[in-house]
């Protein structure tokens, strides 16, 4: 999706293009194939989920052909992990290659470790307290719960996205919210939980075996294999 302009054009395949995502299903399987997959046009030509899809589909309200609710339903589902992931924008990671990013993107630390190595920001730990015995929260929980907003904390969004790009934190789910009446309104919000709850600590750590720098290089060359030609500068805005 990109401005020009000053109107956002999407970037879609034609109907009949062999290449064309048609469900969520479709899509969950495609994740799986190639490993991992940002939602919307970037630096990388067809590296998104907009080059495989329908431009009209997209905030259709069809849950049969938007692209925009098969989000929510492939981050309810599990199958493969959603959040914010490349170049702190949205994508999805299959359940092979998470912990490549996860030991990539962490340099091999859990949480718990960056804090007391000192390498997180006070604003990161208040958030990831939450969450230490397997919360799933909405996002305007941890905002309020962690003291962002008002005379409290300040850049919740910058600091949440910094989670996800990390891997601490994944969206879980989407759910409106709830009236006194048990009515539910308004958009879909997130809700965020930490990987290992959600598929298990030996699954998202599997790869602390080997270093870092062997975890990118093994993300760089599957994505050269799948990207050939890709700029080295796009690839490293998009590995972060």
């Amino acid at each position: 999706m990109g401005n020009e302009h000053g109107e956002w054009i999407m970037h879609g395949v034609g109907e009949d293009d062999s290449c064309r995502l048609r469900s969520a299903e479709d899509l969950t399987r495609y994740v799986d194939q190639v490993g991992f997959l940002p939602l919307f046009k970037n630096g990388i030509s067809g590296f998104s989920v907009e080059e495989r899809t329908l431009s009209r589909d997209w905030w259709s309200e069809d849950p049969a052909a938007d692209p925009w609710l098969w989000r929510q339903i492939i981050a309810a589902g599990g199958q493969v992990a959603y959040g914010k992931f490349f170049d702190r924008k949205a994508g999805f990671i299959s359940m092979r290659w998470l912990p490549y990013f996860a030991n990539m993107r962490r340099d091999g630390y859990d949480f718990d470790a960056l804090w007391e190595d000192g390498k997180a920001h006070h604003r990161a730990k208040k958030i990831m307290d939450l969450f230490a015995d397997g919360e799933e929260l909405f996002s305007w929980q941890v905002r309020q719960r962690a003291g962002f907003g008002g005379d409290g904390e300040r850049n919740f969004e910058g600091t949440v996205t910094q989670l996800q790009m990390q891997t601490y934190l994944v969206i879980r789910d989407f759910h409106c919210r709830v009236n006194r009446r048990g009515e539910s309104y308004g958009w879909p919000i997130a809700v965020y939980a930490t990987p290992e709850s959600r598929w298990g600590y030996d699954a998202v750590t599997a790869a602390y075996g080997e270093s870092p720098e062997a975890s990118r290089d093994r993300i760089r060359r599957h994505m050269l294999e799948l990207w050939p030609g890709t700029d080295e500068r796009q690839l490293r805005r998009m590995l972060g």
